[in-house]
């Protein structure tokens, strides 16, 4: 956690970039990158995490996630609130039931099948084992 009266840095979405490219150009560890470009403050959760994270956010989001501000509490007019789910309309639901049902026929025929297969499989091996031990007598 900072210390009182400690600035944090802010870093631009361009710095992080940088440093991400140049940590997969060239095949740095996040030690590394920490230490070339001196930053953060090992206190509030290691530097090498932020740069983890840094990572992790452009992999899933690109640069438009970095430039991203993340801080704070979110707002409540930005969609809907955490812990209830967005209400779906009754003939999207009706569509998702019949879908549902019908993948699970589906893979209810695929499981007998390849239990049939397995089966089957084993009742050859067994016959060719057969075939095999009669002709070495």
């Amino acid at each position: 956690m900072a210390k009182k009266g400690q600035k944090l840095r802010h870093y631009s979405p361009e710095f992080k970039l940088s440093v991400i490219m140049d940590m997969r150009e060239n095949s740095l560890s996040y030690h590394e990158v920490v230490r070339k470009y001196a930053l953060g403050n090992p206190d509030i959760g290691g530097p090498r995490g932020m740069v983890k994270c840094w990572e992790r956010i452009y992999l899933e989001e690109g640069f438009e996630g970095l430039a991203k501000e993340r801080r704070g509490r979110a707002s409540k007019m930005s969609g809907v609130r955490k812990g209830r789910k967005p209400k779906v309309k009754p003939e999207i639901k009706d569509d998702l039931i019949a879908e549902n049902q019908r993948l699970k026929e589906r893979l209810e025929y695929l499981e007998a099948e390849n239990e049939y297969l397995k089966k089957l499989d084993a009742l050859i091996r067994e016959e060719e084992a057969r075939k095999a031990a009669r002709r070495k007598q």
